[in-house]
């Protein structure tokens, strides 16, 4: 028996995000998905320490992980097609979820309930608000790095995002974009201590 679900997350790497926009940097899924992960894992930690939460870090990341997976069989649809009318949303999630079924499908039984935990979660867990705004925060990271390189198509993204970004109440979000998110804004050179 043949199972494809790892052959399968990794054509991650195939799939282009940004589509519709031209970038100096062509970002993958694989990538983001990567740098979901660290940014949703050091939230949940600072949840935990500096704010006295009880969130799992390490569901988190592993949601982080797995959140665009059912994009190696959908794509990544750009934002505003996704987003233009609720129509369209609902039926892409249905799309999606079906996607992440079929996915989980090609795991043999046993294993299937530990990853549905991390490619199904429920959305009212504080694991996945944390995932999405660690998603958000990769996104705008994003548009700081393609306008730093000197591109204006992300111009618009940056602040529709940087919006969206503001307008989460959450403790450990402000704290991780307080304190972290402007070191995106350096040069190599501006970065300590390795500058020095």
């Amino acid at each position: 028996m043949s199972y494809d679900f790892y052959a399968y997350l990794s054509r991650m790497k195939h799939i282009k995000r940004w589509s519709l926009m031209r970038s100096q940097v062509e970002e993958n899924v694989m990538e983001h998905s990567w740098q979901v992960a660290v940014i949703a894992h050091a939230v949940a930690i600072i949840k935990n320490e500096m704010f006295k939460g009880n969130v799992d870090a390490y569901k988190a990341m592993c949601l982080a992980t797995y959140h665009e997976t059912g994009e190696v069989i959908t794509g990544d649809l750009p934002t505003p097609i996704k987003y233009y009318n609720a129509q369209i949303n609902s039926a892409y999630k249905d799309i999606e979820k079906t996607s992440c079924e079929k996915l989980l499908g090609t795991l043999p039984e046993s294993l299937r309930a530990q990853y549905r935990d991390f490619i199904l979660d429920d959305e009212n867990s504080e694991e996945y608000k944390i995932m999405k705004a660690a998603d958000k925060i990769a996104a705008y990271i994003k548009c700081v790095e393609e306008l730093n390189a000197g591109n204006k198509e992300f111009k618009k993204a940056k602040a529709s995002i940087g919006k969206e970004i503001a307008a989460i109440k959450d403790d450990a979000v402000r704290y991780f974009v307080d304190n972290f998110l402007p070191s995106f804004e350096k040069s190599l050179d501006e970065l300590s201590p390795l500058a020095e």
